[in-house]
């Protein structure tokens, strides 16, 4: 059941910001759904799924749901109108043998529960033309499937990357590549060495050959990929860094998820996260 106390107010105001604004499970989080239930009870209107079990045994994979679980995950979702999407796990590299059965998983998960959009990082230490190979299963097994493929910039490749990724991906006829695109990832953008304390930096280094189709949202002080809630960080004192890439997203037509990438404490400052963006979503323009 939806939160009473969220305010007419707050839910206005987020229906208004093109962009969808969520959370994510974490394996920190007591039970993988805990965050959805508190995605529902606040008002969110999108969310993403992130199995990321340990070795230890802490967290999840999609292999804990069971399919009734997913049946009502999918129902609850469409009546509050959440957009899911699924972020394969780390692990699920497409340039390693025999993962392409593991991201299969995340895509059958992604189906299940309604998801249109499944999210994997981008490896270039082969080079940029071997994972371009190593993804075409993949864009062909998602063009079938009928969601959404994004890729994510990690804290070790560049814009440069991407526009020769997009540059061969843009070639290609079959298979049809029209729902491939980038996740960009403005904490990683914030760490990597060609633009550290510079997301957009990075974010002006993408080619328009690029479409941007999902956000991941967290901060930090460009030593360490500390995932800090948006606000919580350098964005706390100076917003306009945030500001401006809102812009950025705005000019490029962007209507995705921007997905806040942890499970603080206390969770409340994801409502902190979330009424921020989505004010400077409403006030910004191109």
């Amino acid at each position: 059941m939806t939160n009473p106390t969220v305010s007419a107010i707050v839910k206005f105001m987020v229906r208004q910001c093109k962009f969808r604004i969520g959370n994510q499970t974490a394996f920190s989080a007591e039970c993988y759904s805990v965050p959805f239930d508190y995605a529902e009870d606040c008002g969110f209107d999108a969310f993403e799924w992130f199995p990321d079990k340990k070795d230890w045994g802490q967290g999840w994979d999609v292999e804990d749901v069971g399919q009734q679980e997913r049946t009502g995950i999918r129902r609850r979702a469409l009546s509050r109108g959440i957009r899911q999407s699924v972020h394969a796990p780390v692990s699920a590299n497409p340039l390693c043998d025999g993962t392409m059965e593991l991201i299969g998983r995340s895509v059958d998960f992604a189906l299940d529960v309604g998801a249109v959009l499944v999210n994997v990082h981008l490896d270039v230490e082969q080079g940029v033309d071997a994972y371009f190979h190593a993804i075409l299963p993949l864009i062909g097994l998602t063009a079938e499937a009928g969601i959404k493929l994004s890729i994510e910039n990690t804290t070790v490749t560049g814009p440069e990357d991407f526009n020769l990724l997009f540059g061969l991906i843009g070639k290609l006829k079959d298979p049809d590549a029209s729902h491939v695109g980038m996740c960009f990832d403005m904490g990683h953008a914030n760490i990597y060495s060609g633009t550290r304390h510079d997301y957009l930096g990075y974010f002006d280094g993408l080619s328009p050959c690029v479409p941007v189709i999902h956000l991941h949202v967290h901060e930090n002080y460009g030593d360490l990929d500390s995932h800090l809630a948006l606000f919580t960080g350098p964005a706390a004192d100076n917003p306009a860094g945030v500001t401006g890439l809102v812009s950025r997203l705005k000019r490029r037509g962007f209507d995705g998820s921007a997905i806040l990438e942890q499970w603080p404490d206390p969770p409340s400052l994801l409502n902190v996260s979330r009424d921020g963006l989505a004010a400077i979503c409403n006030s910004t323009s191109a």
